[in-house]
């Protein structure tokens, strides 16, 4: 009877033991994660040319601390480091690496912009820290084989200037185009998108091409020279600020061209309202996320969610800039790839769930548009639909239009 009782006792402190260190087993954290705390880190345009993006962080900001009052992600608080790089490469390295090494976050998360991420992109490799959801959609941050701790959120670039010129050999055929860009990957993606969609048409049918610095302070002069170059339409790869401006000096000079503006120049707030609504009329763009603006989504519910967020957590902001929307579905998005890791929150694991995404489907999302990734395509929107500015808001119009190319 004692025999069988020792076997019993023993038996059962077996069993505690190895439930206890499967338990110990199941839990992995890297450096930035604990049984309380993820630790995120990014870098955000507060100042600088680019600083209209600076509500992209302030909503996530508030987004993470409405998750926290909730109970965090799987019992974690996000505990989100922000700082300000000015929209400026050196001081994204300077700032990504004080991240790494001096807080010491598990992942960066958003970076915003195409030139921070490319100064940092490298060095995160390197370090084999995420750079989770790059707030660009230039190629090289699509790119698994040469850069597999890089993806980014934004649709392709390239993918983006395609679908312009499907648009224009359908609708323009016969344009002249006059193309204005970013001198940096964003712009130069923008017109390789362009190109390689007109394909043999595009030597003939571009007759212009100028380009621009972030540290310039004006466009007028790349807009007068397009425009003495007979061009009909404008196709316009720049950032909020630079686009408000083209939008200005095209009315200033009375020039009347089909202007298409790249996805990432398309918030109301930030650009057409600076530039002015009425002569921001008619300009084209695409979009793959429902304006709050538009009154076709005032019953949805995704949208009432998001203001009621709004109304709590970020009450300054302005409810109707695509780019606090924008904000609210990234932080969306991670807090989803977040839960998927449960209690293994390694830096390998956070990149596997997010290199993994099943028809995800964000609560802001177009209706039919969902992301999937896998290890060999990190592009996780793929899926655009046209849209028009009618001098208050964008109205879509078209198909759902899907990129299923390989990335870049």
């Amino acid at each position: 009877m004692r025999n069988s009782l020792f076997h019993f006792v023993t038996a059962t402190a077996v069993a505690l033991a190895l439930s206890a260190s499967s338990a110990q087993a199941q839990k992995r954290y890297d450096t930035g994660a604990t049984d309380t705390e993820i630790k995120i880190g990014q870098t955000v345009p507060f100042s600088g040319p680019a600083s209209a993006y600076a509500a992209i962080g302030k909503t996530q900001a508030a987004y993470f601390n409405m998750i926290n009052e909730q109970g965090g992600v799987n019992g974690r608080k996000i505990n989100l480091i922000q700082y300000d790089d000015a929209y400026s490469p050196p001081k994204a390295v300077e700032q990504v690496r004080k991240l790494v090494e001096g807080d010491e976050v598990l992942l960066t998360f958003q970076i915003i912009g195409t030139p921070s991420n490319a100064a940092v992109q490298r060095y995160l490799n390197v370090k084999k820290v995420p750079q989770l959801l790059a707030a660009t959609g230039a190629s090289k941050f699509t790119d698994p084989k040469n850069f597999p701790w890089t993806i980014g959120f934004n649709p392709n670039y390239q993918t983006e200037g395609r679908i312009y010129a499907a648009y224009i050999l359908k609708n323009y055929p016969n344009a002249k185009i006059g193309v204005l860009y970013q001198n940096d990957d964003l712009g130069r993606d923008y017109i390789i998108g362009l190109k390689t969609g007109l394909g043999d048409k595009a030597a003939t049918m571009i007759v212009g091409e100028t380009s621009y610095e972030l540290a310039d302070p004006t466009i007028d002069s790349q807009i007068v020279k397009l425009k003495s170059l007979g061009a009909d339409l404008l196709y316009d790869a720049s950032t909020p600020k630079f686009a408000a401006q083209a939008i200005k000096k095209v009315a200033d000079l009375g020039w009347k061209p089909v202007h298409i503006i790249d996805i990432n120049a398309s918030p109301v707030s930030a650009t057409l309202k600076p530039a002015g609504l009425d002569i921001s009329k008619d300009i084209i763009s695409t979009n793959y996320g429902k304006d709050p603006g538009d009154p076709q989504w005032q019953n949805d519910p995704g949208i009432k969610a998001y203001f009621a967020f709004m109304d709590k957590y970020y009450p300054d902001g302005d409810k109707q800039n695509t780019v606090n929307t924008y904000g609210y579905s990234t932080a969306e998005l991670l807090v989803h790839i977040l839960r998927q890791c449960g209690d293994d929150l390694t830096r390998e694991n956070v990149m596997r769930q997010a290199t993994n995404l099943k028809n995800f489907k964000g609560s802001l999302s177009l209706p039919g548009m969902v992301g999937n990734t896998s290890p060999t395509d990190y592009r996780i929107n793929k899926q655009m639909q046209m849209m028009k500015f009618n001098g208050e808001r964008w109205e879509l119009f078209g198909p759902i239009i899907e990129d299923t190319g390989a990335a870049g």
